[in-house]
């Protein structure tokens, strides 16, 4: 059974939904939230569901004693980033090689880098007249967005598009697909722990 701690910053449908699809799985569990903001929506979800919500604003996040402690304690083998808006330290990125990634809503390198999340993304798509859209997980480095690709999804945009209409798109993707990465990633960490 592998530990994943999700880390988010906002509403947390991806959190939700990451937390209900492996409820029931015999292969991992979400046993850890950490958000930045305390009064973020994802924090009363992840305790609706049963999961211990900490709250980790920047100083404590960039905090080893503080970050390796809450991690250890809630034995985490795995760290997915859902919609977290800060950089993750270097020092958590080194105690946890291969074993944190993010998703991002667009298809990079396109439309990634520092202040290209959420609704900036979308807009930067729209912008673009890209006949595309999508979301990317990736590994986390310490460059922003700058880690290897896991996986991609598309979806095909029209000349109709609104930043809004090309965010729902794009978050359907995500519903659908970021807990199935999840899932890819988890079972290359077992083979690689066998």
């Amino acid at each position: 059974m592998v530990n994943i701690a999700v880390f988010a910053s906002g509403n947390g449908t991806n959190c939700e939904n990451i937390i209900n699809h492996f409820a029931h799985s015999s292969q991992a569990r979400v046993t850890l939230v950490v958000c930045n903001k305390a009064q973020a929506p994802v924090v009363e979800r992840a305790r609706r569901l049963g999961v211990t919500a900490a709250i980790v604003p920047r100083q404590a996040l960039n905090d080893p004693a503080t970050m390796l402690e809450l991690l250890s304690r809630h034995h985490v083998e795995l760290i997915v980033l859902a919609g977290f808006l800060l950089m993750v330290p270097a020092f958590l990125i080194q105690a946890y090689p291969h074993a944190i990634i993010n998703i991002h809503p667009a298809l990079l390198p396109r439309h990634g880098g520092k202040g290209m999340y959420g609704p900036h993304v979308h807009e930067a798509v729209w912008k673009a007249r890209d006949k595309e859209t999508g979301m990317t997980v990736h590994w986390v480095t310490e460059q922003c967005d700058g880690g290897g690709i896991i996986a991609q999804y598309r979806v095909a945009l029209s000349p109709a598009d609104t930043p809004e209409t090309i965010a729902q798109k794009e978050h359907e993707l995500e519903m659908k697909y970021f807990p199935q990465v999840i899932e890819r990633v988890i079972a290359s960490l077992q083979r690689q722990q066998a």
